[in-house]
């Protein structure tokens, strides 16, 4: 494409047409020789008569002019102009595309795709081997054709962690190990990288190197914080310039178990500031059900800050045997329980009957004996059902009887009478000090002070399970803190009082880090990477590039210092680690880290993605110029005195407009072969609808399928639907329609950012997706079909749950008809449904599981069902299913199916009800 004037043009050489218009000016403008004078008698008689009609022997000038800008614009308009054309990389040989494939880039990712979908398809013109070099997960560079990268770039997909130093040595290493030399395509998130500089620096020794780089700054949420009673959220941005605002949403569970926007507040980053802050205050229910942070419309993993136990203040119930105004304040059992949970926990005080109905997460009971029967049995349910019961010795419970003969529920190991102490009966030269802390016990790591002494404890009975109990025990082995699960909860047992009267436990930090390793108290600030020293914790859930979460599978435990002080990466992935019963949430950025904006040198051109759209004009060129030639034709006619001037206007401009709205440019948008119902008709009748897949077979094959689908739910139900729609899923509303046939072909275009997140939102408010690959007969035979193929690549952006076979007992089985087969046009292909819970148990005596846990979002098959549903107009099927009788029966059973998705997709799980076990036994005949 030549570019004059900033315009770009396809055909420059038509614009040598513009030289001709001088030549026709003049033989428009040529007079033809004057007459000669001959006199004829008889022509006196006509003297003094006078002619109303007159001929002009030249073209009027304007006239002239209107011609001349309608050669102008027609030889123009042919020249293919076009407005901000994209300007393509030339060049020859080998080309390396680098992608930083950072989660800052997620939010363009997109972008990004176009950009090297365009340089593949130009470098495959060209001819030129391409290379991809992903920097966050470098591989040895392959020069392969360019349609070889095209096919892998749909499974490409950012990653939640930015390379490197040690990742960019490793790309380093493999640009040496290549012998070639090759012109460089960077694709940056626009953040900087320790060791960039040294990378280009190589790459600038083998060719050029041009940058696309997204103008937009990338932004990050730091962990949020809980500071003096209300949560603190940070943002960092990696450049200033322009006052931002960003908005943040709070994600949590509703009481009925579904997630919810809990809350939200708006960030403003100063003009000159690259850090904003802004505080929520909430009440403690709401703000322990918050799971994560998100900054909204900015799909990233550094746009999710992830929640754990540093933002939850627990609710601890402090119930001590001693009167409040009883001794002096230091000799309360639970002024150094105060001391240490305070800045932590919610502490509640009282009668254990007033506090255990509030539910606290914590029950601490400090040198209390013996509780009345009603509260200890209530206090049992409260441990069994998860709670923490933690107890502390003192003189009451070294006198008394508890758990002297026998082990007792809320006592983790048994007693002795009295206890030991210095000078006492088992008495002690001096007091003891603590043994090193256990690999395996929950303190495990803790350093302990020197002036942490001893001095009197109650004894604990010898056991065969005393050994497996003890997680604390002192210098001479005798137990410290001894601990036993009870159903889903624990009891545990301090030794020693709570206060100092026994030992010197409770005036050292010792004390309170012990609380904490118990999950006594959230922490109120991040733990220090010494104070996870010997612990190993487990990912259960980590982030993607884009900021969903998904199942850790087997990634291998990361040691405790590495998940507060390394920096994130393929071993250390953002996510939810757990170690014991407790939750460390790892973010993509951590408190102190900055974003600082990627550095070039000035020989590297770069680029951005935010251009002005590039705007073709031949269409509006010619529609001018047919606009200019029909003005001329009326004033022709008007010079020439043949037509009327109102109707010659008249007939002008109609024909002007009608031939420009026929050149110009038109952009056909794809209409269902039934028309195009209002938003009225789609919202009053139930309307089946099938996405364009731009296949114009496969849509006809779909139109006819859910057509013959309709007659069949009209005859046999009471479900009247109305004709059926094409979706198109860049432009259409997709809430209109509960149901979405979707057939999959492989050369289908991947929808864009736009179309995912209106499909995303549709699953997530209860619509289903019929996916039909229609290669069942491949399938079956253990191929993969291009179909397959492509369903993945489509799939990979959607939010869509784990998915497994078709159970037995799955509701689609019984939602109308029972059937245990569901076949299409190919009887018996793979179906997939929205996998059932782990902990789903079948009930004794019952031939399927209670499962109403709503609609499954997706059914994924290639039956292809649409072929066998397809009637004419007429309603005569339009292609063969199987053979003879066991055809016909092959189809039925595929209306049948069809049937029993769309009744489980308009009302649900309701066949799971146990309500309808007697009818379902009767026609099973169990």
């Amino acid at each position: 494409m030549t570019m004059i004037a900033g315009i770009g043009f396809a055909s420059p050489w038509l614009l040598l047409g513009l030289l001709v218009l001088p030549i026709l000016w003049l033989l428009l403008r040529a007079v033809p020789p004057a007459a000669k004078r001959q006199p004829f008698p008889a022509v006196t008689l006509l003297l003094g008569l006078r002619d109303d009609e007159s001929l002009s022997d030249r073209t009027p000038w304007w006239l002239l002019l209107l011609r001349m800008l309608a050669v102008a614009a027609a030889i123009v308009g042919l020249s293919g102009p076009v407005l901000n054309p994209a300007q393509d990389i030339t060049g020859s040989g080998p080309l390396l595309i680098v992608m930083d494939s950072s989660w800052a880039g997620a939010p363009h990712w997109d972008q990004n795709r176009s950009q090297i979908e365009a340089e593949l398809e130009e470098a495959g013109r060209a001819g030129r081997p391409v290379a991809v070099l992903r920097l966050t997960a470098p591989e040895p560079l392959q020069f392969l054709a360019a349609g070889q990268w095209s096919r892998q770039l749909a499974g490409m997909t950012p990653q939640p962690w930015v390379a490197g130093p040690d990742q960019l040595a490793t790309a380093q290493e493999m640009i040496t190990a290549t012998e070639l030399n090759f012109d460089t395509l960077w694709l940056s998130d626009g953040i900087e990288m320790a060791g960039r500089a040294d990378l280009v620096s190589r790459l600038a020794e083998r060719g050029a190197i041009e940058v696309y780089e997204s103008a937009e700054p990338a932004i990050g949420l730091l962990p949020a914080t809980y500071e003096d009673g209300a949560i603190v959220l940070r943002a960092r941005r990696s450049a200033t310039g322009l006052a931002q605002e960003a908005t943040v949403q709070a994600f949590g569970l509703d009481p009925g178990g579904a997630e919810r926007a809990l809350t939200s507040a708006t960030l403003a980053f100063d003009a000159a500031s690259a850090q904003a802050e802004v505080q929520l205050s909430l009440p403690m229910e709401l703000r322990s059900r918050i799971t994560r942070f998100e900054i909204q419309n900015t799909r990233s993993a550094g746009a999710v800050s992830l929640t754990d136990d540093r933002l939850r203040r627990r609710e601890v119930a402090l119930i001590s045997a001693q009167s409040t105004d009883e001794g002096l304040a230091l000799l309360s059992p639970l002024h150094y329980l105060r001391q240490a949970l305070e800045p932590t926990a919610e502490l509640l005080e009282g009668a254990l009957a007033d506090l255990l109905p509030a539910n606290p997460d914590v029950v601490v009971l400090a040198d209390v004996a013996r509780l009345a029967a009603d509260q200890e049995t209530a206090l049992t349910e409260w441990v069994e059902q998860g709670g923490l019961l933690l107890r502390f010795a003192g003189a009451r419970l070294a006198a008394s009887d508890t758990a002297r003969d026998t082990e007792e529920p809320l006592m983790p190991v048994r007693l002795r009478i009295g206890g030991r102490s210095i000078g006492g009966a088992m008495s002690w030269g001096e007091p003891k000090s603590l043994a090193p802390f256990a690999e395996g016990t929950p303190f495990y790591g803790l350093q302990i002070p020197q002036d942490v002494t001893v001095s009197s404890q109650v004894m604990a009975q010898p056991d065969p399970e005393l050994a497996n109990r003890v997680i604390a025990e002192l210098s001479d082995g005798t137990p410290l803190v001894t601990r036993k699960p009870l159903g889903q909860g624990q009891v545990i047992l301090f030794h020693v009082t709570a206060n100092a009267e026994w030992s010197t436990l409770p005036l050292s930090g010792l004390f309170v880090e012990m609380l904490e390793r118990l999950a006594v108290s959230s922490a109120a600030k991040l733990p220090d990477a010494e104070d996870l020293e010997g612990t190993t914790w487990r990912a259960t859930e980590v982030l993607d590039g884009f900021g969903r979460l998904r199942d850790a599978d087997t990634l291998p435990g990361v040691n405790g210092p590495d998940l507060v002080a390394a920096a994130a990466g393929p071993g250390l992935q953002p996510g939810l680690y757990t170690s014991g019963n407790r939750a460390y949430a790892r973010n993509v950025l951590r408190d102190g880290d900055t974003l600082r904006p990627a550095v070039w040198p000035a020989s590297v051109p770069v680029l951005t993605y935010q251009g002005a759209e590039e705007r073709p004009l031949s269409g509006l060129l010619l529609g001018f110029a047919l606009v200019l030639m029909a003005l001329d034709i009326a004033a022709a006619l008007l010079v020439s005195g043949l037509w009327s001037p109102p109707r010659t206007a008249v007939l002008a401009l109609a024909l002007g407009f009608g031939l420009a709205i026929g050149a110009g440019p038109q952009e056909s948008a794809a209409q269902s072969p039934t028309g195009q119902p209002s938003a009225t008709d789609l919202t009053s009748d139930l309307t089946l609808a099938y996405v364009l897949t731009g296949n114009a077979e496969a849509d006809r094959i779909s139109e006819a399928g859910l057509r013959g689908l309709g007659n069949v739910l009209n005859l046999r139900t009471s479900v009247e639907p109305a004709a059926p729609y094409g979706v198109d899923l860049e432009v259409d509303e997709l809430a209109f329609f509960p149901f979405l046939y979707w057939p999959i072909t492989d050369r289908q275009p991947m929808p864009s950012s736009e179309a995912y997140a209106r499909l995303n939102a549709y699953l997530r408010t209860g619509g289903m997706i019929l996916f039909d690959t229609r290669d069942a007969d491949l399938s079956v035979a253990g191929a993969t079909s291009a179909a397959a193929r492509r369903l993945q690549q489509i799939a990979l952006p959607l939010d869509i749950p784990p998915l497994e076979p078709m159970p037995a007992d799955h509701v689609l089985t019984r939602a109308f008809y029972l059937l245990q087969d569901f076949p299409g046009r190919f009887p018996r292909g793979q179906i997939w449904v929205e996998a059932a819970p782990a902990d789903a148990e079948q009930v004794e005596g019952l031939p399927f599981r209670n499962l109403n846990d709503g609609v499954t979002p997706v059914v994924i098959g290639g039956n292809d069902w649409a072929a066998a549903w397809a009637v004419d107009a007429n309603n005569v099927p339009l292609y063969p299913v199987g053979r003879g009788f066991s055809g016909e029966r092959q189809r039925e059973l595929a209306r049948r199916f069809g049937v029993n998705l769309l009744m489980h997709v308009l009302t649900g799980n309701y066949k799971s009800d146990q309500v309808h076990v007697p009818a379902l036994l009767d026609r099973l005949g169990q």
